[in-house]
């Protein structure tokens, strides 16, 4: 298989910031490096990701390092075979059932959940996720629906946190818009 390289560049919508990323697939899984640069309750945030995972789509393991105000960032969250989550070395209990990491701060990390699913018109799908929240001090079940709406566009719902919109894709499985807060820079 050829290596295949599909990137990203967002502005944020609901406050000053960017993020950019780099999606890589090849015969053994996929990776995905990135860097957010915005404000968070009026203070900086800059912090560099990374994420892989194997050939089904699923996280093996995830990184972020950085800053958020004066607060130092260094998390490292590793998936066993088993389905088993640790956050920096410790064990997370109550995500056995999650496939996906899902970074908060960025809109990069959805594209796996979308590359997974392959769902047809109107199907839904159920996709909870170990999330990883501002202040990035916790790891954590986030319940998630899609259902797809045309060949670019499905409804996302997480309910826990009051969240719901339409996503546009690209063809690549970014995300183009995510209501109120991010928009692709094409």
């Amino acid at each position: 298989m050829v290596q295949q390289v599909h990137n990203a560049l967002w502005r944020r919508i609901d406050t000053p910031g960017h993020d950019a990323c780099r999606l890589v697939i090849d015969e053994f899984g996929w990776s995905l490096d990135g860097a957010a640069v915005f404000q968070h309750d009026g203070e900086p945030v800059q912090l560099q990701y990374h994420l892989e995972g194997d050939k089904s789509w699923r996280t093996e393991r995830g990184s972020v390092h950085g800053f958020v105000a004066a607060v130092r960032i260094d998390v490292k969250v590793e998936r066993s075979a088993a389905g088993a989550w640790t956050m920096n070395g410790h064990a997370v209990e109550g995500l056995d059932d999650c496939e996906h990491l899902d970074f908060s701060f960025t809109p990069s990390t959805n594209v796996p959940h979308f590359r997974r699913l392959e769902l047809a018109g109107l199907e839904s799908a159920d996709v909870p996720v170990a999330w990883l929240d501002l202040p990035l001090t916790a790891l954590t079940r986030l319940p998630q629906r899609y259902t797809r709406r045309t060949a670019t566009t499905y409804w996302y719902e997480a309910p826990t946190v009051g969240y719901a919109a339409e996503l546009e894709l690209s063809p690549s499985g970014f995300v183009r818009t995510y209501p109120g807060l991010w928009a692709a820079l094409e």
